[in-house]
């Protein structure tokens, strides 16, 4: 990772994520990584973290006090995002405003509206880049006098997303979506780099239909819009 931050140093980046390591690592030894690859960069980190043995809720808010680490992209899968107390004593000492949600569209609408946290990475958003910039404006809208209609709009938006993300979750989150930009005909991905390969046969038929409604969906938000 150093030679890696040598040549960061000479770009013009603001930042670089690190992603998430697993096994052979302990909360100390992270963050002496982190520091000495921020410190030969120059800029600081984005942290990818996926599991609560990474790195402790201390060490982070450390990291982000000192400047080490400009946001987290937070990755821990609950089985009900809206109760996830490492990420509510990760908040008290780090302003959700550095938290990004990294898991997709599934759990968006509790991390920004429950958690506040401040955005969320997308990956069904490379094919509807429109839908999902209006779920993120519906999930941080807190108007009372509108809350109701914003609240079913968010939910109207978020579950168009659910066909796709759900096959991303049960086959592979990154297989799926790189056969999903090619079965949409938005773009060619080719074949898939190893050590990867393609989603089964079996599974394109119906990753195709999911893609194509979202695709759908997109592009008659996209004309509505531009109508209105």
């Amino acid at each position: 990772m150093l030679d890696q931050a040598r040549i960061l140093a000479q770009t013009p980046y603001r930042t670089a994520m690190v992603l998430p390591l697993t096994g052979f690592t302990t909360s100390e030894g992270v963050e002496a990584g982190l520091t000495r690859i921020a410190d030969t960069a120059g800029i600081p980190l984005t942290l990818y973290i996926r599991s609560e043995s990474y790195v402790s809720v201390d060490t982070l808010a450390r990291l982000v006090d000192r400047g080490t680490l400009i946001a987290v992209k937070y990755a821990i899968v609950r089985d009900d995002p809206s109760r996830d107390d490492y990420l509510r004593r990760l908040l008290q000492n780090v302003s959700p405003s550095k938290v990004i949600s990294g898991m997709g569209e599934r759990p968006a609408l509790a991390h920004v509206r429950q958690f506040g946290l401040a955005a969320w990475t997308t990956g069904s958003g490379c094919i509807a880049p429109h839908a999902v910039m209006a779920l993120l404006r519906a999930a941080k809208v807190n108007n009372t006098h509108t809350a109701a209609d914003d609240d079913g709009e968010a939910q109207r938006l978020y579950d168009a997303f659910m066909p796709l993300e759900t096959l991303r979750d049960e086959i592979s989150l990154i297989r799926v979506l790189h056969d999903a930009v090619t079965l949409s005909k938005l773009a060619d991905m080719g074949s898939i780099l190893p050590l990867l390969s393609s989603t089964p046969s079996e599974h394109h038929a119906k990753i195709e239909a999911a893609t194509l409604a979202l695709l759908d969906f997109e592009r008659r938000l996209a004309e509505s819009s531009a109508h209105s």
